[in-house]
């Protein structure tokens, strides 16, 4: 009875505190968790802004900068030995194909990138964040700070690590997604508020959140924020279909992020399916959609602008007039091109709409995966 106790007790040592908020300084959260137990980690650490004073508006209003004490250390290498420590902790709980992302500003990033590089992480990219809507510069000594830099970087040179290059495609209009992104800075309704002020002086964009999990995650994927502040990642996470954890030491923070996380709603699973790369797609062949019932024989399909329709045979293969074969051929031969994408080029009515074939193909694999 005492070995099944301890056994009991072991196992939940070593569980992985899903969707939750740990509270107090964020090493010790970490060193709480299991070892090779997230697959990402988000980091939006302190900046060490080293501000001299209050910042004012020309008009003589006050700037609501960062004076959180939060941000503040008593030299570089004290802000050098925290980095180096949280950085360790990522490290360990990290599976060796996961990854990590770390936000910061010309104060911090370049002691940031230098230590990550130093305890073994390899650099995949540098991300400018340029801000559409950036604070001005209001003392007029400095070019206007337009942007902030996030770095991604996997376990090792030879590591593995995930990235839905075709998903990042899809959301960039069908052109690669480059390493400078246009999002504005948080405003508006998305803006928390307590009281009419700011419930975090450095609240990231929910836009932000969603292209990073989206390209290096996986639904269901766990994603670790060590600096939860008001919990943007939490809230975009479960939205995702992602689990989230988080550490945050300033309570009044974590009531902000439980409160907002719960009004959050995931979307639906056929919503989070994203574009797939060509060797990660699965393969359907066009006649296990017509087997299925999804299409019957004698259907009729068309492509967008309705120059030219073909029917649908029981083998499915289609006809054309005198052209017959597959939904690729057939559509490669009528167009005089090199090749063809039949699941794209080919639409049919469905449920009222117009529909690429695809969509089709995409119903079948969700029925193949329940």
């Amino acid at each position: 009875m005492g070995q099944i106790t301890a056994l009991r007790a072991a196992k939940q040592a070593v569980e992985v505190p899903l969707g939750r908020i740990l509270p107090g300084d964020c090493v010790a959260a970490m060193r709480g968790l299991p070892t090779a137990s997230v697959d990402l980690v988000f980091a939006d650490p302190p900046y060490n802004l080293q501000l001299g004073g209050d910042l004012n508006r020309p008009d003589g209003s006050h700037v609501d900068a960062v004076t959180d004490h939060w941000d503040q250390f008593a030299s570089f290498a004290a802000y050098d030995k925290f980095t180096r420590e949280w950085l360790t902790e990522a490290r360990r709980v990290l599976k060796p194909d996961g990854a990590l992302w770390v936000i910061g500003s010309y104060h911090n990033i370049y002691r940031v990138g230098s230590i990550l590089q130093d305890l073994g992480f390899w650099l995949l990219n540098d991300i400018v964040w340029r801000k559409s809507n950036p604070m001005p510069n209001f003392r007029g000594t400095r070019f206007t700070n337009a942007h902030e830099t996030l770095l991604w970087a996997s376990m090792g040179e030879k590591a593995r690590y995930h990235f839905n290059y075709r998903a990042m495609k899809t959301l960039n209009d069908e052109l690669q997604m480059r390493s400078d992104w246009v999002i504005p800075v948080c405003g508006g309704q998305e803006r928390l508020k307590e009281n009419g002020h700011k419930a975090h002086p450095t609240q990231k964009p929910e836009a932000l959140l969603y292209r990073v999990l989206l390209a290096t995650t996986e639904p269901g994927d766990v994603v670790l924020d060590p600096f939860f502040g008001t919990g943007t990642t939490g809230a975009v996470a479960k939205r995702l279909g992602r689990q989230w954890i988080g550490c945050e030491r300033e309570e009044g923070y974590r009531r902000v992020a439980l409160k907002r996380i719960e009004k959050e709603l995931p979307l639906d699973e056929s919503a989070i399916l994203t574009m797939q790369s060509r060797k990660d797609a699965p393969r359907v062949a066009f006649g296990a959609v017509v087997e299925a019932g999804l299409l019957p024989p004698g259907s009729e399909l068309f492509d967008k602008q309705r120059r030219w329709s073909a029917t649908v045979r029981a083998d499915g293969s289609i006809a054309a007039g005198a052209e017959t074969g597959s939904i690729h051929h057939v559509g490669k031969t009528l167009q005089g091109a090199p090749s063809c994408n039949g699941w794209t080029f080919w639409h049919i009515e469905h449920q009222g709409e117009v529909k690429p074939l695809d969509a089709l193909r995409q119903l079948y694999l969700l029925a193949v995966e329940d």
